[in-house]
């Protein structure tokens, strides 16, 4: 078996290097390196001045800010109150209103109107109102400073004032587009410690239970991610309503979607006992490692139907007499009870009580307790108006209007401000902001169709103990640096990756964000070329160009796809692309992209053109560089190559320079599609390597290539070179059996599994339609046997960012009406909403009546990677009694195969099919958890809670397995 190995590695690097021309091509670069060189990355001074051209980008949105403040409080004091109602004309029913006209404009993705602001209410505010109708009078005149602000600045984007009163005034003007649900988020208020109390005695049901649970919804909708949040329910005790939230936790988009769920499921007995209710409030608020950033705000929020007690020994022992906690009262429903106790709790801790007596008054009446609180600050006067930098969001139009007086940055002007190019396939940015979420990450995607993105950093990136402390760091305003080995999802995330990187941090100054720069260790250099002889040829119309330069290269100008028309003449592709190069001032692209297509060029004369790729059982052969060049040879080839033709966003291109020798994959492939038919397809197998050159004891990997193999050809050749002619054993016949039964006689199995799991040959003829598919689909038995024997670890992780269809409701259950049913996503789709592992009633109270047919989903990913394995192993696989008179089991040799990402492995056919083993899965799945959260309630359970992890341990009678979703507490 270990021949046969060594036959395969020796055969495929042969023929490998032979075609590629990876050898040639360093040559090539080396004939040119008078036309380039090789240039250091200093990771400390590139995020060092990327953190101060967004610095400075930033803070010239902010000036704009200042200015709108400043012209809005002028003209409000300015205006001349009328309180006329219906005497003075609404200027929502003029008719100049209803006849703008509208042009489509790329950078707000809608049709606008430069001339005019335009206005939005919400629908449960009367329009017709004096304060309504004053506010939009003297917001009118903040339209002349709009304009003054895009004409001094034509990238800002929306400028957006919202008022306490529910008026949001927007330039420019465009056609509302209804939200389904718009968040009065106030900016003017600071960071809150809150606790909702929650009446659930005997007394509570129908209508008020009704009442009451919507009202504790809207509640949690008014809170961002700056406040910290528990809700309790009380009868004559108290309790948290999600029992592993033993403190405040941060209201996040996750969090709160689970209270949600644990709130709507609510149900009402026993009898009132305020004071347990307030103790267990008031414990939660006074425990310092609560909520350490809202340490200074503190308020409970009571929401019940009545009660006599006025719970005074509960206050005086707690809040008085210097009443650091604020205690809001709702009474809710309509009934005949007392009210002046809950007046006069509110009053005698400095609070506010409010009346919910039905469905229409729960908005207006759960936020306005956001008046009461910004009185304090509109007292203190300029140390209240602090500019708040606020975590990545639709645009104002689509979901949120962030603030009293807002500006909106688009994500890509701050992208524009990293070196892309110089950093290589595998190098990014990232920006986070107090929090932890990532305002910048090449894994944040956003989706414009669902609610705003909250996506941690420790969930865009494999987490390991050197991120946590790099989080931390960066939300402490520090600056570092730290290079590590750690773990990297790949692109099309079946893969994992173990690889060093370099992470650089540092704050953006004038903002509350922190600034990280990624690094591979082959990305510390890179190739500058300078070729102005060879622009300035193309910039004169391309007449001294050769005619081979601009017609026969069948290339892919990848670099900015939307810019180009690949079906227009190429010689038109190449002028339109470097006119666009030159219009961004990207002088380092467009002579690396001229650079490179000369390298290819050659490549094809001198190596690709000479070879029969049919007589290597080869169907084409590939070079990719840094430059954003893909090219395919032959031409035909190139018409059916289905890889993404950017380099920088092709998974094949990344793993190549993360992997040292050859990679092989194969068409992924799921158990669920239709089986393969090799009579009729042409399968082919992608393969790839890294091109490292050295110049002046500089390193740089600037290119990729490889082939594509004939699956057909090469399996043929593969029961070849497994062969062992001498002895006539080879992996289709074999006498080798297990014990000291000579009964059996098996034919051998015969594989290469790549490093991920997948099948990529066999020497079985039924198998050759699975390749391509996760190996636990083909040989469920030999995958477990392979990873119970270390050959494979694997790894799972949360997908926060999945989108899945919102499933109609059923008749069936008591389930509350609109709940939104979980289910299994059949296509990987990018969403804005981050939310723990959740479904049902969370979602339901997000979206109910509206006509949306996808839904923020959590995916539990796994992939499967293979250990630091170098030698070859036996595996003695024991099937257990398959028969009542034999124990059989069956003998597995397994070895890597050197410079490549395969695992040979051979082994006897199964004598039985009855062995109790984990059938291993690469399919993600759907995380579901608040079904277990509702029996934790009821049953028995663990919970264990860290800075960084809730830990839930489920009893064995509730049939649900055992995970460890991450929530952030703090």
């Amino acid at each position: 078996m270990i021949h046969w190995a060594g036959r395969i590695e020796k055969e495929l690097e042969k023929v490998l290097q032979h075609v590629t021309g990876a050898q040639q091509m360093r040559l090539i670069y080396n004939e040119k390196k008078s036309q380039f060189e090789i240039k250091r990355n200093n990771p400390k001074d590139l995020v060092e001045r990327v953190a101060r051209d967004i610095s400075k980008l930033l803070n010239s949105k902010r000036k704009a800010l200042e200015k709108l403040a400043r012209e809005a409080e002028q003209l409000q004091k300015e205006h001349v109150w009328q309180d006329k109602d219906g005497e003075e004309e609404n200027p929502l029913e003029s008719s100049a209103s209803l006849e703008l006209e509208f042009v489509d404009d790329p950078n707000f993705k809608n049709k606008v109107n430069y001339s005019s602001s335009a206005v939005q209410i919400p629908t449960d505010i009367y329009k017709g109102s004096p304060v309504i109708l004053n506010e939009l009078n003297w917001t009118q005149a903040l339209e002349r400073v709009f304009i003054e602000n895009r004409r001094e600045d034509s990238s800002l984007r929306w400028q957006v004032f919202g008022s306490a009163t529910g008026v949001t005034r927007y330039y420019p003007a465009t056609p509302w587009r209804a939200p389904n649900k718009i968040d009065l988020y106030d900016v003017r208020r600071r960071p809150w410690a809150l606790l909702l109390l929650f009446c659930r005695s005997g007394s509570v049901s129908g209508l008020t239970l009704k009442l009451m649970k919507t009202s504790v919804v809207e509640m949690l909708d008014t809170l961002s991610d700056d406040d910290y949040v528990n809700v309790a329910r009380f009868n004559e005790k108290a309790d948290a309503v999600v029992p592993c939230f033993r403190t405040l936790v941060q209201a996040n988009v996750r969090n709160k979607k689970i209270f949600k769920e644990a709130v709507m499921h609510m149900q009402a007995k026993g009898t009132t006992d305020y004071k347990s209710g307030f103790t267990f409030a008031f414990e939660q608020l006074l425990n310092e490692s609560s909520a350490p950033r809202a340490n200074c705000n503190k308020m409970i929020m009571m929401f019940t139907d009545g009660g006599e007690d006025r719970a005074q020994e509960i206050f005086e022992k707690y809040n008085w007499p210097n009443k650091t906690v604020r205690v809001f009262t709702f009474s809710v429903g309509q009934h005949n009870y007392d009210v002046t106790p809950l007046q006069w709790i509110a009053c005698a801790n400095k609070g506010y009580y409010f009346e919910i007596p039905s469905i229409g008054a729960i908005r207006i009446n759960t936020q306005e307790y956001l008046d009461v609180l910004g009185r304090p600050m509109v007292l203190a006067g300029p140390k209240a108006k602090q500019v708040q930098w606020t975590n990545v969001y639709q645009d104002a139009l689509n979901q949120l209007i962030l603030g009293v007086m807002g500006v909106d940055i688009a994500i890509n002007e701050i992208k524009k401000k990293t070196p892309t190019y110089r950093l290589g396939a595998n190098g990014y940015t990232f920006a986070i902001d107090p929090n932890g979420y990532v305002l910048l990450h090449p894994n944040l995607r956003p989706k414009v169709s669902l609610p705003p993105v909250t996506l941690d950093f420790l969930d865009a990136e494999l987490e390991d103990s050197n991120k946590e402390e790099i989080r931390r760091q960066m939300i402490d305003g520090k600056s570092g640096q730290r290079k590590f080995k750690t773990l990297i999802k790949s692109v099309d995330e079946r893969y994992i990756d173990e690889a060093i990187r370099t992470y650089t941090w540092t704050p953006v100054e004038g903002t509350d964000y922190s600034l990280g720069l990624v690094l591979p260790t082959y990305s510390e250099n890179h190739i500058k070329a300078n070729l102005s002889d060879q622009i300035l040829q193309v910039q004169c119309k391309y007449p001294g160009l050769p005619i081979s330069f601009l017609f026969t290269l069948k290339v892919f100008l990848s670099l900015w796809m939307k810019y180009l028309h690949l079906n227009a003449d190429m010689h038109y592709i190449l002028w339109k692309f470097i006119i666009f190069c030159l219009y961004l001032g990207d002088n380092l692209l467009l002579h690396n992209l001229i650079l490179d297509t000369g390298i290819i060029r050659q490549l094809v004369e001198k190596v690709w053109k000479n070879k029969d790729l049919n007589t290597y059982g080869f169907l084409a052969v590939f070079a990719a560089t840094d430059g954003g060049i893909t090219r395919v040879f032959p031409n035909k080839a190139a018409e059916t190559w289905e890889e993404d033709p950017e380099p920088f966003n092709a998974s094949y291109y990344r793993r190549s320079l993360d992997n040292k020798g050859y990679i092989f994959r194969a068409p992924y492939r799921a158990a669920r599609d239709e089986l393969l038919n090799p009579e009729n397809d042409t399968i082919g197998i992608l393969v790839s390597t890294a091109v490292e050159i050295t110049i002046g004891g500089k390193t740089v990997k600037p290119a990729v290539v490889g082939v594509k193999l004939d699956l057909e050809a090469w399996t043929d050749k593969f029961k070849i070179l497994a062969s062992n002619h001498t002895d006539g054993r080879h992996c289709t016949l074999s006498t080798l059996r297990c014990g000291n039964d000579d009964l059996f006689f098996h034919d051998l199995l015969c594989y290469l599994i790549d490093d991920g799991g997948f099948l990529i040959m066999s020497n079985q003829k039924d198998d050759w339609n699975k390749v391509g598919m996760f190996f636990s689909d083909v040989d469920p038995y030999l995958m477990f046997a392979l990873y119970n024997n270390s050959f494979y670890n694997r790894k799972q992780s949360f997908d926060y960012q999945s989108v899945c269809e919102r499933m109609p409701n059923s008749e069936a259950g008591a389930a509350p009406r609109g709940v939104v049913r979980s289910y299994k996503s059949t296509e990987m789709t990018s969403a804005t909403h981050m939310s723990l592992c959740s479904g049902g009633a969370a979602d339901e109270v997000a979206a109910e009546g509206t006509d949306s047919k996808e839904r923020s989903c959590v995916m539990i990913q796994t992939q499967f990677y293979l250990s630091n394995l170098s030698s070859s192993y036996n595996i003695l696989q024991d099937c257990g009694n398959c028969s009542r008179s034999l124990s059989l089991c069956r003998l597995i040799h397994a070895k890597r195969i050197n410079s490549t990402n395969l695992l040979f492995v051979v082994a006897e056919k199964m004598p039985c099919n009855t062995c109790e083993i984990e059938k291993l899965s690469q399919e993600e799945e759907e995380c579901i958890l608040f079904h277990i959260i509702h029996q934790l309630a009821e049953k028995t359970t663990h919970c264990l809670i860290t800075r960084f992890h809730l830990l839930i341990t489920i009893p064995a009678e509730t049939d649900v397995f055992t995970f460890i979703p991450r929530l952030f507490l703090s």
